[in-house]
């Protein structure tokens, strides 16, 4: 499972984003309806070497959690905003050979084509798993948009240099927006649909929040581990 040698320069790292970028299919598969659907995380400190990978799967009619995997792997990768799919995706990649099958798409806690060169962790991360994948994130990367509607389902488009690159998405009323991008195998209208139905009660998707809550439980379980200093 390799589409490039992940010991590499930020400068390469930029370079493989621009070349991967064109391998990039902006639509779902032909009859895409998807029966699980699960979400990506990495938990990490800054100055440590260590990540905490998790992917937990849903039942896409009762998100109910069907599966789960999770892993500890060392990061080779410095924190640089734009490349962190190059810090990120080893260890989720070590989480991914843990589950039994490849959910039906995968939603990152992080950016699709709504970054500076149309190629954040949701693009990278559908092309090396091979799946449709969609980018949910907490704050805006590249772009802006215009005023959004209060109630529950509110959208408007994120714009970057005159193209529209992604959503801002109300999932719950009064509340702050969450910024959704298309990944791999995915187009814009679809990630939308596809984040409000895993985001019945709260602003992240249920995806999102149980896949950050398996990383804490690793990183707890690390931190409880004889011989770690705990103080």
């Amino acid at each position: 499972m390799s589409l490039h040698r992940w010991h590499v320069s930020p400068a390469e790292a930029r370079e493989i984003q621009q070349e991967l970028q064109q391998r990039v299919v902006l639509q779902p598969p032909t009859g895409f309806r998807p029966a699980r659907i699960a979400g990506a995380d990495v938990s990490m400190d800054r100055g440590v070497s260590r990540g905490y990978a998790g992917i937990v799967v849903l039942d896409a009619d009762s998100l109910e959690t069907v599966e789960e995997a999770g892993a500890v792997a060392e990061l080779s990768f410095p924190y640089i905003p734009g490349l962190l799919s190059f810090r990120e995706l080893p260890p989720l990649a070590a989480a991914r050979v843990r589950l039994r099958r490849l959910p039906d798409v995968l939603i990152f806690d992080g950016q699709g084509v709504a970054h500076p060169r149309r190629f954040g962790v949701a693009c990278h991360g559908g092309l090396l798993f091979g799946v449709p994948s969609i980018g949910c994130a907490k704050s805006i990367l590249v772009g802006t948009h215009g005023p959004l509607g209060e109630e529950r389902g509110s959208t408007a488009e994120l714009v970057h240099r005159g193209e529209v690159v992604g959503m801002a998405v109300r999932t719950r009323g009064g509340v702050k927006p969450v910024y959704v991008s298309a990944g791999h195998l995915m187009d814009l209208a679809t990630a939308v649909r596809l984040v409000l139905q895993v985001s019945p009660r709260f602003r992240e998707p249920e995806t999102t929040r149980r896949s950050h809550r398996l990383v804490n439980e690793l990183r707890r379980a690390s931190a409880r581990a004889p011989g770690k200093n705990t103080a």
